[in-house]
C-alpha cells in the first residue's frame, strides 16, 4: 500500500454530511423529554425584585416552572480555575442580583419548546436596576462592584518579574489597541439533553469540545462518581472554543430531568446564542515599544486589561496565554508583561479561535509596524532586523517562554516573495503619487503561536476485528477538523489495513476510556500521537501471535506494512494476514496508549495582506492574502489547508467586520446576523498558501497544531494592511473593526476634519 501520510485524502466525514446529513443533539430521539426554555434577564445589572410564574405555570403544556430556589440542591457551576473567588461562581438561576443582559432567570419545562416560549412571555420579573460596568475601563476603576461582598472586580492578575527598559531607546511609541469581543457563532447553537437509567445513572447528550471533561464537570454537580455518567457527544456543528465547556443552562438539565421524571433537552435559538453563549477577545492592551532610529528594536512592555464578562470562565485567564507569546518571533532584548483580568455586566468570555495568542500576534505586529513608521523604515526591513534567527533546539524568550524550532526569517521571505512584495511598494508609491483616492495598503505579520498550550495527555487504542479490520478509539472530540480521516490513515500508514476498513470510535465516555478537550490544536500532536503508539503496539502484539502460529521466534517475524501482512525473514511466500491472525478463538489483539508531550509546540508563519481602501468612503476591500503557516509535518495537506482557509477567515473578520456591541446601559445591540456582520465568501479572496514545514521534536510525527495558525496570522496583516493604506494621510493608529465608519473617522481625524 505504502505511506499515505502527506497526500491529499479526501476526507471520509463528508459524504454522510452532504448527503443524509449528520446527527446533531437536536436530532435525537428522546421521548416523553420536555423541553426548557429559559426566561433571560432583559436588563444588565439589577437586584431582582419579585418573580410572578402562576400564568406561565398554569399554561397547558408546562411541566414545571422553575426559579432559583429550585434548583438550589445544584450550587453554584463550579469554576475552572482554583485561583478564581468562589463569590464569582455562576448561579444556575439568578437569585437575587442579575448581572448580565440573558442571564437565566427562570427554567419552563414544557411539552414543546413553542409552548415554552410562549408560557417565557407570560413570567413577569420585577427589576430594581443598579449601576452597569460596560468594559473592562470601568470595571479596572472599582467603582462599581459586581460582587460587593468580593471587594474588587479583578478575577486574576498576572506579570512578568520584570518590566521592559526604555533607558536606551532613541525612539519610543506607545498605542492602545482593542480586541474587540467577538461572537464564535457557530453553525449549531448550543445544545445538551439528559436523562436518568432505571440503574441510576445520569445520560446526557452534548454539543461541547470533550466528552470527558463534561463527564467529569456532570459528576462533580450531581456528586456522582465518573462511573455513573455517561456524555455522548454527536455530530457538532463548529465550536471554535466557545464550546470547549458545558455552561449552566445545560449542565441543569440532569437536575430537571431528575425532579420530572423524564428526559430534559434544550436547544437555544440564535438570538439566545448572541446574547448568552460566552464570547471570544475582549482584551484592551496598552503597547510600548522602543529601539534604534537603523531599526533594532530594544524593549518592548504590554499591559492588558482582559475582559472576563459577568462570571469568570477560562477568558479570566486569557492574558496568560497572551503572556507567554509577549515578545512574538522577535529577539527583543527587553520586555515585560502586566495583565489583569476584571468581570463586567456582559456574558462571559471563553476561548475563542486562537484564545490569548492572536492578541499577543495584534499587540507586536502592530507595534512593530508603529515603530517602523515611527523612523520612516519599510516594516519588512524592521522584521528582518529583529526575527530571532533559525534554531532547532529550544530558545527561550525575554519573557522565559520556551520554544521548541522555529525558522522565522525564512516565513518573512517566503512570504513576501510569493506576494511580490518589492512591486507592491512600487505599485503603491505610484497610486499615492497619481492621487488615487483608492489607497493600496499592504500588511505584514510574522507570528508564532503555542498550540497544545494546556498540556495533558490524550489517549488511544486501536482493536483487531474478527473479519481482519480494525477499530480505532480516540479521546479526541472533533467538531469538524477531520478527525476521522486523519485518524484512520495514521493507522492505515502504521498497520497496512486499507481505509475504509478502519472504524473510527470518539465521543463517547462509555467507549473511550479516557480524553481531554479538542482545544488549543492538541489534536494530532497529542492524540495522533497516541494513536501511532497504540498502533506500534497492536502490531508488535500481532507479530508476537505470528511467531507462535509459524512456530517461529517473534524476532525473526517480518510486517510488511505496505500490505499488512506477517511472515518470517528469508520465507515470503507463507504469510498470514490481519484476517489470518484474528481467526478462531482467540482473545482479540488490541493495543492502547496514552501520549503526554514534553512541551508544546510553536507552529509560526508570515502572512503579507493586500487591501484596497475607498478614501472617500472608508470602504475597504481585501484583495490578497498570501500565507506561510508552518506546521511541521502535515499528515493530510488538504485538511490542514482546510484549517488555515477557516482560520484566515475568521482572522479577516475581526480585523475588517465583526464586533460584539453594548449601549450604555450594558444592552447588547448585535444579537442577530442583520447586526453582526459574520464574514461570507464575498468578503474574502482566494487565499494563497506558500507551503513551509519545520518539524518538531517534540513529538515522534514532527507535528504541530494548525488549526489556529491562520488566524493568528490574518488579524495583524489585514489590520496592519488597512492602517498602512492610510499612512500617506497621516493615519498611524485606528481600533479594529476596520469598518468604513472607523475608517472614514480615522481619515478625517488625521486631516484635521470633525468626523
Amino acid at each position: 500500500m505504502g505511506s499515505i501520510l502527506g497526500n491529499r485524502v479526501t476526507r471520509v466525514e463528508d459524504p454522510r454530511m452532504l448527503s443524509s446529513g449528520g446527527t446533531y443533539v437536536d436530532d435525537l430521539a428522546l421521548p416523553g423529554a420536555v423541553w426548557i426554555t429559559y426566561v433571560r434577564s432583559t436588563v444588565a445589572h439589577a437586584r431582582i425584585e419579585s418573580i410572578d410564574v402562576t400564568d406561565a405555570a398554569a399554561l397547558p403544556g408546562v411541566a414545571r416552572v422553575f426559579v432559583a430556589a429550585d434548583v438550589e440542591a445544584l450550587g453554584h457551576a463550579p469554576h475552572n480555575n482554583p485561583a478564581f473567588r468562589p463569590e464569582m461562581r455562576r448561579p444556575f438561576l439568578a437569585a437575587n442580583v442579575v448581572r448580565y443582559v440573558g442571564e437565566p432567570v427562570v427554567a419552563i419545562a414544557a411539552d414543546s419548546p413553542t409552548i415554552g416560549a410562549d408560557a417565557a412571555d407570560l413570567v413577569v420579573i420585577d427589576y430594581d436596576p443598579l449601576p452597569v460596568v460596560v468594559g473592562v475601563d470601568a470595571s479596572a476603576s472599582d467603582e462599581v462592584l459586581l460582587f460587593p461582598d468580593v471587594g474588587t472586580n479583578t478575577v486574576l492578575e498576572l506579570q512578568t518579574p520584570q518590566t521592559a527598559d526604555f533607558s536606551g531607546c532613541d525612539v519610543v511609541v506607545e498605542e492602545r489597541i482593542v480586541n474587540q469581543r467577538l461572537s464564535g457563532a457557530p453553525i449549531e447553537a448550543r445544545a445538551g439533553a439528559a436523562r436518568w437509567t432505571t440503574e441510576g445513572r445520569l445520560v446526557h447528550y452534548s454539543a461541547c469540545q470533550g466528552a470527558h471533561p463534561t463527564r467529569d464537570l456532570l459528576a462533580t454537580v450531581y456528586a456522582l462518581d465518573a462511573a455513573d455518567v455517561r456524555v455522548v457527544v454527536p455530530d457538532v456543528g463548529g465550536g471554535f472554543g466557545v464550546k470547549s465547556r458545558s455552561y449552566t443552562e445545560e449542565i441543569a438539565l440532569g437536575h430537571f430531568a431528575k425532579v420530572l421524571g423524564r428526559p430534559a433537552r434544550w436547544t437555544e435559538t440564535r438570538s439566545e446564542n448572541f446574547l448568552a453563549m460566552p464570547q471570544g477577545r475582549g482584551q484592551v492592551q496598552q503597547a510600548r515599544i522602543g529601539g534604534t532610529r537603523d531599526g533594532r528594536i530594544l524593549a518592548y512592555q504590554l499591559d492588558v486589561l482582559q475582559d472576563a464578562g459577568a462570571y469568570p470562565l477560562t477568558g479570566a485567564m486569557l492574558h496568560g496565554m497572551t503572556m507567554r507569546m509577549t515578545t512574538g518571533c522577535y529577539d527583543i532584548p527587553s520586555a515585560g508583561f502586566s495583565g489583569r483580568s476584571t468581570v463586567t455586566n456582559a456574558p462571559s468570555i471563553t476561548a475563542y479561535r486562537g484564545a490569548g495568542r492572536p492578541e499577543a500576534a495584534v499587540a507586536i505586529e502592530r507595534m512593530v509596524d508603529r515603530f517602523a513608521a515611527e523612523i520612516d523604515c519599510d516594516p519588512a526591513d524592521v522584521r528582518r532586523r529583529n526575527l530571532v534567527a533559525r534554531f532547532i533546539e529550544p530558545y527561550t524568550t525575554s519573557v522565559g517562554t520556551p520554544y521548541d524550532v522555529g525558522d522565522y526569517p525564512e516565513a518573512l521571505e517566503r512570504a513576501l516573495q510569493a506576494a511580490g512584495y518589492d512591486e507592491l511598494r512600487a505599485e503603491q508609491a505610484a497610486r499615492r503619487k497619481s492621487g488615487d483616492p483608492l489607497a493600496l495598503g499592504i500588511g505584514l505579520a510574522a507570528y508564532v503561536e503555542i498550540t497544545s498550550g494546556i498540556g495533558g495527555s490524550e489517549f488511544g487504542s486501536v482493536e483487531l476485528l474478527a473479519d481482519g479490520g480494525l477499530r480505532v478509539r480516540s479521546g479526541c472530540t472533533p467538531y469538524g477538523q477531520g478527525h476521522v480521516t486523519t485518524w484512520a490513515m495514521l493507522v492505515a500508514d502504521r498497520t497496512g489495513v486499507p481505509m475504509e476498513r478502519i472504524e473510527v470510535v470518539h465521543g463517547d465516555t462509555d467507549e473511550i476510556r479516557s480524553g481531554g478537550l479538542t482545544v488549543g490544536s492538541r489534536s494530532v500532536q497529542l492524540g495522533g500521537s497516541a494513536l501511532a503508539a497504540a498502533s506500534t503496539a497492536l502490531v508488535d502484539r500481532a507479530r508476537q501471535r505470528a511467531a507462535d502460529v509459524l512456530e517461529a521466534a517473534v524476532d525473526d517475524v517480518v510486517f510488511d506494512s505496505d500490505n499488512g501482512s506477517f511472515h518470517v525473514a528469508g520465507t515470503p511466500a507463507r504469510r498470514l494476514s490481519w484476517a489470518d491472525l484474528a481467526a478462531g478463538e482467540v482473545e482479540p489483539l488490541s493495543g492502547e496508549f496514552d501520549f503526554t508531550a514534553p512541551m508544546p509546540t510553536f507552529p509560526f508563519g508570515a502572512h503579507v495582506a493586500v487591501v484596497e481602501v475607498d478614501t472617500e468612503t472608508g470602504k475597504v476591500y481585501l484583495r490578497r492574502v498570501v500565507a506561510v503557516d508552518d506546521a511541521g509535518n502535515v499528515l493530510n495537506p488538504l485538511i490542514a489547508e482546510g484549517q488555515i482557509h477557516g482560520g484566515i477567515a475568521q482572522g479577516v473578520a475581526q480585523a475588517l467586520l465583526e464586533e460584539i456591541v453594548f449601549d450604555e446601559d450594558g444592552t447588547p445591540k448585535t444579537t442577530n446576523f442583520a447586526d453582526y456582520p459574520v464574514i461570507t465568501a464575498v468578503e474574502l479572496p482566494t487565499f494563497e498558501l506558500v507551503p513551509m514545514a519545520t518539524p518538531t521534536w517534540v513529538n515522534e510525527l514532527g507535528a504541530k497544531g494548525v488549526g489556529e495558525s491562520g488566524t493568528i496570522g490574518s488579524i495583524p496583516s489585514v489590520y496592519n494592511a488597512v492602517i498602512d493604506a492610510l499612512g500617506h494621510l497621516g493615519v498611524r493608529h485606528l481600533q479594529m473593526p476596520c469598518t468604513p465608519q472607523n475608517v472614514w473617522n480615522a481619515i478625517r481625524a488625521a486631516v484635521g476634519e470633525q468626523p
